[in-house]
């Protein structure tokens, strides 16, 4: 039993609670878990994940320090749609990022899923930079990540970690829906 995997569930779990919630505590919540996934992932060979571990420390960082910004006279930084000019820029680093990186993992690893972990690994940058911005849409690029990585876990015998990757993908459609609600609130508040 892999106590390492177990705890960083447990803590995956507060993570989901405040972001669900759009708390500004789910940002050191995600710099204590990412921490202990290198580790993790590193040790059943998902390098890619591991990296990606590494990543979401630092963006963790970002994200504090994004949503800490707005002074009190401004309030808090308002949940919004990603702007459109946006969409092609993130696709093409998405798609940049996903073959990069897959190569690597193919040649370079011993990898048995380079590819699916290539995929999750850049569709996670994408994902958390659009967190960090609270654009709702960010939800919906975590609900892709965490069916794919659900199915990835399983494979790699990670149970504990795919259970917790599945209550991911559910809670990612409320909280697509919670956050759009967040998002008209504000917009009726201007």
């Amino acid at each position: 039993m892999n106590y390492l995997e177990i705890a960083g569930a447990l803590i995956g779990l507060l993570y989901l609670w405040f972001e669900y919630r759009a708390s500004i505590w789910l940002w050191p919540v995600s710099v204590i878990m990412p921490a202990i996934y290198i580790v993790v992932y590193y040790q059943v060979g998902l390098y890619a994940d591991s990296v990606i571990s590494i990543y979401y420390l630092l963006a963790g960082i970002y994200g504090w320090w994004m949503w800490l910004r707005h002074t009190p006279d401004k309030g808090e930084k308002p949940v919004s749609g990603t702007p459109s000019k946006l969409l092609l820029p993130m696709f093409v680093v998405l798609l940049v990022v996903f073959v990069l990186i897959g190569i690597i993992l193919e040649t370079c690893t011993d990898s048995t899923v380079p590819w699916w972990d290539s995929f999750t690994t850049a569709l996670s940058i994408i994902a958390m930079w659009m967190l960090a911005h609270k654009y709702v849409e960010q939800w919906l690029a975590w609900l892709v990540v965490d069916a794919v990585s659900c199915g990835i876990y399983v494979y790699k015998d990670l149970y504990f970690t795919s259970f917790l990757y599945g209550l991911y993908a559910v809670i990612a459609c409320f909280g697509y829906l919670k956050w759009k609600q967040l998002m008209n609130l504000s917009y009726e508040r201007v």
